[in-house]
């Protein structure tokens, strides 16, 4: 095999393919890239098992054929390249690839290509696209409420839901729901499925073009795949049933306020430094006389408090939260301002933006000692 690249493109590929790299493989080919050449297209790949990437560019093909390469190196090796086109010339003999561009001359050991798992296109039985702007939306606007908690795979991922032309995407860690809902363009059908919120936040940084295009999913019972541009991505989904949330979304609020995203994300974030070592990070919120304050205590550091203006539409609240499941949500509001719909100081409360019932966060409060 040989060929010759643009290595801006080839470093790019390499990092794109190089997320589903195994950090610890089953078996060592799982460390490696897979390289293959033909018809003036260089082909990478990379998985886990868990999730495939696979990334084409153009190539000048001297030679076809196909390698296994260390991902680690590879990627370390081209991104440090000295010239702007790279040449990599595998000699099957020795099982060695040179690795040719400017002045810089490497070498490294090859893999058995017949050992990687390629990755195939996945032949769903539900097919449909959605615009890759809308998609990333969806991920933002969800993904980070997803549990950590790898005991309890069910909500360490996604709820999609496609009904006809609406999809409705959720995630819960049981302490807060963010649900986003969209409408595609051309579907008829209906799915339910649980992606895992590790393969969304890979695909949402791999959508980087500034003219919205579409994305091409397609699904079976136990696996998804993403098409688009040059990159083609598949994943296991995770199995189990998706707790009912619609019914965890209170019906209506007695108080409604409005606030400025930036200034109220800046100043929780900022009295929060006082409870953050605390087992449960807890501030707490009164609202009342037209403004909010903020404050924490913790009996080993010290305590903090902050006021800022409010629009109150209701009864007067006091509540406590986890600060983070508060700025994690307000990281992802794209308005100037947003609303806080509250009702009694432990009942769940929600935050939306302006004029958009499309998206919705419930985040449960925390029971402190004074209430």
């Amino acid at each position: 095999m040989k060929f010759t690249c643009q290595k801006t493109e080839l470093v790019q590929a390499i990092q794109t393919v190089s997320k589903a790299v195994s950090s610890k493989p089953q078996m060592p080919v799982l460390s490696g890239i897979y390289l293959k050449a033909e018809d003036g297209i260089l082909e990478l790949q990379a998985t886990d098992y868990e999730i495939g990437i696979l990334c084409q560019i153009e190539a000048e093909v001297e030679t076809p054929g196909n390698i296994v390469l260390s991902g680690r190196y590879l990627q370390e090796v081209t991104r440090r390249l000295p010239g702007e086109t790279v040449e990599i010339d595998f000699d099957r003999q020795e099982q060695i690839a040179h690795i040719r561009s400017n002045t810089a001359n490497f070498t490294l050991l090859s893999m058995s290509a017949n050992d990687f798992p390629t990755i195939h296109s996945l032949e769903g039985n539900i097919n449909f696209q959605i615009r890759d702007n809308i998609l990333k939306d969806l991920i933002s606007k969800t993904a980070f409420a997803c549990s950590n908690d790898e005991a309890r795979p069910v909500f360490t991922g996604c709820s999609m839901e496609v009904h006809d032309s609406t999809v409705t995407m959720a995630a819960t860690n049981t302490h807060r729901l963010a649900v986003k809902t969209e409408v595609l363009d051309d579907f008829n059908g209906s799915i339910k499925i649980i992606i895992p919120a590790k393969i969304l936040g890979e695909l949402s940084r791999l959508m980087i073009s500034e003219i919205p295009e579409n994305v091409a999913v397609s699904c079976t019972y136990n696996q998804i795949s993403f098409k688009f541009d040059h990159v083609y991505l598949t994943s296991r989904l995770i199995e189990g049933q998706f707790p009912d949330y619609r019914r965890v979304i209170p019906p209506e609020f007695k108080t409604r306020v409005t606030m400025e995203t930036a200034g109220f994300s800046s100043a929780v974030d900022r009295v929060s430094l006082i409870s953050r070592s605390g087992d449960y990070n807890v501030i707490t919120l009164e609202f009342s006389n037209g403004q909010v304050r903020i404050f924490s205590n913790n009996p080993d550091i010290g305590n903090a408090e902050e006021t800022m203006p409010a629009v109150i539409d209701g009864p007067d609240v006091t509540i406590s939260f986890n600060a983070k499941y508060v700025t994690d949500v307000l990281k992802n509001i794209t308005t100037d301002k947003f609303y806080f719909s509250l009702n009694e100081t432990l009942s769940p409360a929600a935050i939306r933006e302006p004029e958009d019932d499309t998206f919705t966060y419930v985040v449960t409060p925390v029971r402190t000692a004074a209430r």
